[in-house]
């Protein structure tokens, strides 16, 4: 498989991941149809298009309607499904550290591809991975997970990011550090969430 078929497929998949957590987030709100369908939109195609803004590149779903029709196609089954099953309120969490994962190393990908300088490359895919969240979390009126003090998000992506460019720097074939890089950032994601490992938050003082 070629790196350019894989980014496509990964693509496909956040886009899909992202508009579930969406929909799933924002039935606690009790949302109709359609504002469950904005919110899952815009997790699913938000980061990827502040993204192509930032390199000024053709934006992706704009190009490529599957991305769109993708995310509305997920975004309704979401919503049909999860009306007539009980879900958990924090099940969003588990296809949310997928999708960080998924988009974290595509947006870090297409900003190496577009010869971006590798400390921007990877910051590109830390805004691809958690930009979608934070729409999500603003348009359900809430505090966007990656500003509050908890679990490692942006840092599991950053991290993520850099391996896969530093893999990518030793020779590793880009097809295979992606697929490392991206089971990095869901590693750590998950980790963290299991075993709430958490940075230092500001103010924060130690036991006395």
């Amino acid at each position: 498989m070629s790196i350019d078929t894989l980014l496509y497929w990964v693509g496909m998949a956040a886009v899909a991941v992202n508009a579930l957590t969406g929909v799933l987030d924002s039935g606690r709100k009790q949302m109709d149809l359609i504002g469950a369908l904005l919110v899952g939109v815009a997790t699913a195609l938000g980061g990827g298009t502040i993204r192509d803004l930032l390199l000024d590149r053709n934006i992706f779903w704009v190009v490529d309607q599957a991305y769109l029709m993708t995310a509305l196609g997920a975004g309704l089954a979401t919503f049909f499904v999860a009306r007539s099953l009980p879900v958990p309120p924090k099940l969003f969490l588990i296809p949310d550290a997928i999708g960080l994962a998924l988009f974290t190393i595509l947006g870090t990908q297409i900003a190496l591809q577009w010869h971006v300088p590798w400390l921007a490359a990877s910051l590109m895919g830390v805004i691809t991975g958690v930009v979608g969240g934070v729409l999500r979390d603003i348009l359900c009126n809430d505090v966007p997970l990656v500003f509050l003090q908890g679990e490692l998000y942006a840092t599991a992506a950053w991290i993520g990011a850099l391996s896969l460019i530093g893999l990518q720097e030793i020779g590793i074939p880009p097809v295979a550090a992606a697929w490392a890089g991206m089971a990095i950032v869901l590693g750590l994601r998950l980790l963290a969430m299991r075993f709430h490992i958490t940075l230092p938050a500001f103010g924060q003082q130690k036991p006395s």
